[in-house]
């Protein structure tokens, strides 16, 4: 192993059907998805086994942590458990090709110093088990819309109703409009 998220293959590794277990610890630091940030306080255990399949080497394994992130409807702070299934396909050179049903985007190329970098399978694996939106609990009520206070706090004492009147969208004239067509 070079570093933590670079694990190098033994020789043995490359008889078919061999396989060889690694782990480690992987400081995540901060991810992002879409508009959202998820920073890790404490490094992600990892766990993969690397086997030859013939022609290409197999990764499986697992990776497991906490992140934190923003409540989408009220900002707090969040603190989400992740457990994520870790999974690569590497082709060796001149040993193997892609197989049936695969796509180039699927699989990887074994580096000829047989070193592979698990970081982008890490944090794949990573960012497929976060929520598509955080919320702090399911109930959460959010921020008032006019001074900003959070409402799980209790009330702000803007009056109801005080936020700016809703504007029907300039689109929806047309949606009366005949052009003829059956």
């Amino acid at each position: 192993m070079r570093n933590g998220l670079s694990i190098e293959l033994p020789s043995t590794l490359f008889a078919t059907a061999e396989s060889v277990p690694f782990s480690g610890a992987y400081d995540v630091g901060i991810l992002a998805s879409g508009s959202d940030e998820y920073r890790a306080d404490a490094p992600f255990a990892w766990n993969v086994r690397v086997t030859n399949v013939g022609g290409a080497m197999l990764v499986e394994g697992t990776v497991a942590g906490s992140l934190t992130t923003r409540c989408s409807r009220c900002l707090a702070d969040v603190p989400i458990d992740v457990s994520g299934d870790v999974e690569g396909y590497f082709i060796i050179p001149g040993k193997g090709t892609a197989p049936d049903g695969m796509e180039a985007d699927e699989f990887d190329v074994l580096p000829s110093d047989h070193v592979i970098d698990l970081e982008p399978l890490l944090n794949a694996a990573v960012l497929l088990e976060t929520p598509l939106m955080p919320l702090c609990r399911p109930e959460c009520l959010g921020l008032c819309p006019t001074c900003g206070a959070n409402l799980n706090d209790g009330p702000c004492g803007c009056a109801p109703g005080s936020a700016e009147p809703f504007r029907e969208n300039p689109f929806a004239v047309l949606k009366n409009l005949d052009l003829g067509v059956e």
